[in-house]
């Protein structure tokens, strides 16, 4: 019995151990005389499926797993102080004095976000990143295959100002033409969710999609409708890239168009991984800030 299983957290030593992984399924068996051992993997710190034989795997013991955790930790800490501190000077709310003189400080009404993520792990952890950065969000855990049949429904019940879907991909190895949506393993079900999407409402102002995962097919995507996508390179991105680019429309006044290379800047995979569009911001202030809502 091999020593990999479902389940582990393994690294590829062909890669130099750079990435960690959760095993998601082991394929063992016969084909052509050929003996073969494969896993299918998906990415802990990047939204990257991909399938590696169990010779090119080492599996990362807890104190090794918890390091890298505590390093992917403190990196989020680093974003979320730089997050504030432009948010502090893109938003100043200094509150209104009326005709009395008296002051009344602003309500601010940031953009609510769906969020459908084809990763369950994945959707918990963005869920603490959203309340972290005080980002009104619904998240959902949607396989990707399924996101396109559900994402109408949705959108139709919570009625976003941002929708992001998103999950795992990669390009298949054995697949050699980079252009074709088949060469991927998710990007054609982001396409889809795309186009439901915009059917639902085809204004790119009233709403603001992301959507894509690692390597995924980003013109495809864009053409679709998307008005954010990975990955122009078809480079990795970080598990967190889709909400970074949320924060960023969510919190930018309506009034204001959210710069495409603020946009890149504010992610941590950046050019390579995340394009788009210029797009108008989905931030609100309100007047008077009541008590029930602070």
């Amino acid at each position: 019995m091999s020593i990999i299983k479902k389940g582990d957290i393994v690294a590829r030593k062909s890669y130099n151990a750079d990435m960690m992984f959760k095993v998601v399924e082991t394929l063992e068996g016969e084909e052509d005389g050929i003996s073969y051992s494969i896993a299918m993997l998906k990415g802990i710190e990047n939204r990257l499926i991909a399938s590696a034989p169990f010779s090119d795997l080492i599996r990362l013991d807890e104190a090794e797993v918890q390091k890298r955790r505590e390093e992917m930790l403190n990196d989020n800490k680093s974003r979320l102080r730089q997050i504030y501190r432009q948010r502090i000077t893109r938003n100043t709310n200094p509150g209104w004095r009326g005709p009395n003189q008296q002051s009344y400080p602003f309500q601010e009404f940031p953009g609510l976000v769906l969020h459908l993520d084809g990763d369950p792990d994945y959707m918990q952890e963005c869920i603490s990143y959203y309340n972290q950065m005080k980002i009104p969000v619904v998240a959902k855990f949607v396989e990707e295959k399924e996101q396109p049949k559900v994402v109408r429904r949705m959108l139709e019940e919570y009625h976003p100002d941002i929708l992001v879907v998103t999950g795992h991909d990669g390009l298949i190895v054995s697949k050699k033409n980079k252009h074709d949506v088949g060469s991927y393993y998710h990007t054609k079900y982001f396409v889809e969710s795309v186009k439901e999407a915009r059917r639902y409402n085809p204004n790119k102002d009233d709403l603001v999609i992301f959507a894509g995962a690692c390597q995924s097919h980003y013109e495809r995507i864009l053409e679709a409708g998307a008005n954010f996508a990975s990955a122009p390179e078809r480079v990795f991105i970080h598990c967190f890239d889709p909400v970074l680019i949320a924060e960023k429309v969510a919190y930018t006044p309506i009034n204001e168009i959210v710069r495409i290379d603020d946009v890149i800047v504010n992610t941590i995979t950046g050019i390579k991984g995340i394009g788009g569009i210029e797009t108008r911001g989905k931030f609100r202030l309100g007047l008077p800030r009541t008590n029930s809502r602070n």
